[in-house]
């Protein structure tokens, strides 16, 4: 997302005990997360692209038995995920940390050490306007084989999007990288009380928000990491019309 320059946002950050900076190659992060929290033992769970946090904040404070990491590329916007996280939990919480990152590049911070249990991957830049910007999506497969080596066996990614190309070439995606479908939706809104594990409740971002004032429906879906296709091939693979619709059709999405 673009926000203008906020004069303000990086002293605070570099004031912020919950900050991190991760600037170039360096890969000296990987596997020490869980120590950087007060509670080692909790669950970790990661936002990929948190924008302004508002979301992000209500969430952290309901749920102290859980550390999170949430990631932007933005100081901009970090800065204000700073600020509201702190204005909702009255001060710096323990269990988040904020971390400035390329998501492309995520596999230079995170190893399998790290073991999270849980990616939300929310109203992500769809990139829908040429099929050569695909790659750019936070869930094309590219970045999808990322996650998996320090997502736990069993780890979830739990995936939102207004927009309905998205939403079904992520399918495919998910699908084919080893992650099977435990529940998904083309209306959040009116399926939130089956949401697994959410008791029905649904933290709302500025985002979802917007477009659901604007009357579209939210799509959303829970997937978990399992076992990959065999001689699948990240580096290679080229979503084309056939596979696309051959998968779908086989996950149910569309009428066979």
């Amino acid at each position: 997302m673009h926000m203008r320059t906020k004069k303000w946002a990086r002293p605070e950050l570099a004031a912020c005990p919950f900050y991190i900076n991760h600037e170039g190659a360096d890969e000296s992060l990987r596997g020490t997360w869980k120590a950087r929290f007060a509670h080692s033992e909790r669950p970790l769970h990661m936002e990929m692209g948190c924008g302004k946090g508002v979301s992000t904040a209500k969430m952290v404070a309901d749920h102290p038995e859980i550390n999170y990491i949430v990631c932007d590329m933005s100081p901009d916007v970090l800065g204000t995920a700073r600020r509201n996280i702190e204005e909702t939990c009255g001060g710096a919480p323990d269990n988040v940390l904020i971390l400035r990152a390329d998501i492309c590049f995520i596999h230079r911070i995170f190893g399998p050490e790290d073991a999270a249990e849980r990616i939300y991957i929310h109203f992500c830049n769809p990139w829908t306007e040429h099929p050569k910007h695909a790659k750019r999506r936070l869930t094309h497969p590219r970045q999808l084989m990322q996650y998996r080596e320090f997502l736990s066996d069993g780890g979830e990614i739990w995936f939102k999007t207004d927009d309905d190309t998205l939403f079904e070439e992520s399918l495919v995606y998910f699908d084919l990288c080893g992650f099977e479908t435990v529940w998904r939706t083309g209306d959040l809104h009116r399926d939130m009380t089956a949401v697994p594990g959410t008791g029905g409740r649904n933290y709302v971002s500025e985002h979802e928000q917007k477009f659901t004032e604007l009357g579209i429906p939210i799509k959303a879906g829970i997937f978990r990491k399992a076992a990959l296709a065999e001689g699948f091939d990240p580096t290679r693979y080229r979503l084309t019309p056939g596979v696309k619709r051959e998968t779908l059709e086989r996950l149910g999405w569309l009428e066979t």
